[in-house]
């Protein structure tokens, strides 16, 4: 395949499902979105084509296929060789499937569209599909960590007092977010049993010899891409 990737057992079970969160390359510092899109396509290309999405940080769902970027954070595919792709640099890919129906997502999970609920949403969109919650995998990727997480007590109250336990005291007197524990919360509150919820749990600000962090390194830094998806029958 030719990329640097991690994986997770429960869903590399799956027999024709294809999937990865991609660590960083050594030149990835200097791809342009493009040049990043066509390498993880390039690579992909015996599995089917993979399809981006413009992401705004919201909780809209789609449907592959489609034409061009359409705005959006999570999207579902249930035909072989529609590839999902996310990428990230801090932000919490999600990876889900349903082996049963054969249905992937995927779901780009930053800070706002964790408080629009964007993971709950797609196992909305996938229970719509024909999916039962109870038969979902899910992968959680790298994604900063609440050991890095600062932000504001603005942020903190956005959420609302139901999102309390999941914001910790810092160092520094600033509350810490934990993003992935808030969408494992709300994966268990659509009713995903815990036992299905898996984890990469590296935090992308504390090893930039793996991963590109938007807050250690600023904008200009590179993106991962995370992608899931049912593969095209080998020949």
């Amino acid at each position: 395949m030719g990329l640097r990737l991690r994986t997770v057992p429960a869903l590399s079970a799956c027999p024709g499902l294809v999937h990865g969160f991609e660590q960083r390359e050594t030149h990835g510092e200097t791809e342009t979105r493009k040049e990043r899109r066509d390498r993880v396509r390039a690579a992909l290309r015996d599995a089917g084509q993979v399809h981006f999405l413009q992401q705004v940080h919201g909780a809209t769902v789609l449907q592959a296929p489609w034409v061009g970027t359409p705005e959006g954070d999570a999207a579902l595919a249930g035909q072989a060789g529609l590839l999902l792709g996310i990428e990230t640099a801090d932000c919490l890919p999600v990876l889900i499937v349903d082996p049963e129906r054969q249905i992937a997502a995927a779901v780009h999970a930053g800070w706002r569209g964790t408080g629009a609920s964007v993971v709950s949403k797609t196992v909305e969109a996938l229970t719509a599909a024909g999916s039962r919650p109870e038969d979902l995998r899910v992968a959680l990727g790298p994604a900063i960590g609440p050991c890095c997480y600062e932000v504001g007590d603005e942020l903190r109250s956005s959420f609302g007092p139901a999102a309390d336990p999941f914001f910790k005291p810092g160092p520094r007197g600033r509350p810490h977010l934990d993003v992935r524990a808030l969408n494992v919360h709300q994966l268990r509150e659509c009713g995903v049993p815990s036992d299905r919820i898996h984890s990469v749990d590296e935090c992308t600000s504390c090893r930039p010899d793996l991963y590109f962090s938007y807050r250690r390194d600023g904008p200009a830094t590179g993106r991962m891409i995370s992608f899931i998806g049912w593969s095209l029958p080998l020949p």
